[in-house]
Order: structure tokens, then C-alpha cells, then sequence
């Protein structure tokens, strides 16, 4: 990966741009020979799709709408017992 010091950077930084668009390799650009950023052309200038890549592929089994169990199997539809208090 090619670097480029940060002050070289400042300078020419519309013409580092250009050549990173044109090339499509990223540059590195350090400051005192520290990596501080990387300047790469956008991910969505490279095949691949990841947002809705699995559409369509999923298998519907049983009824959606129906309840998963018996209405009688649920404490908040249990009628309290005489003497109880209520939560």
C-alpha cells in the first residue's frame, strides 16, 4: 500500500483523490511514519451486495396469525381465585 505523509497529503489532497478513484488501491497517510487514515474509494464501487443478499429464501411453516398455544394456558387469562389479590 503506498503511503503519503500527512503535510504531502494537505498539499495535494483533490490529486490524491483522483488517483485513488482512477487506481482503486488505497493509500495510507501517516504522520511522523504513524498510520493515521486510509483513504480507500467507496465499498459500494466493488461487487458484491449485502443489504437484502438472503431475499426471498425464507420458508413460511405453519399459520402466522394463529396463537402458539391454548388461551387457557395464560396467566393473564386465568380468572383469580375468591380471597385472592389481584396483581
Amino acid at each position: 500500500m503506498e503511503e503519503i505523509a500527512i503535510s504531502k497529503f494537505k498539499a495535494t489532497c483533490l490529486a490524491v483523490l483522483e488517483k485513488v478513484k482512477k487506481t482503486g488501491q488505497p493509500i495510507l497517510v501517516t504522520r511522523f511514519g504513524h498510520p493515521i487514515a486510509e483513504v480507500r474509494p467507496p465499498s459500494f464501487l466493488h461487487p458484491g451486495r449485502r443489504f437484502g443478499l438472503r431475499t426471498h429464501t425464507g420458508v413460511v411453516l405453519g399459520d402466522l396469525v394463529a396463537p402458539v398455544g391454548d388461551e387457557s394456558d395464560w396467566e393473564a387469562a386465568q380468572t383469580p381465585h375468591p380471597g385472592e389479590d389481584p396483581k
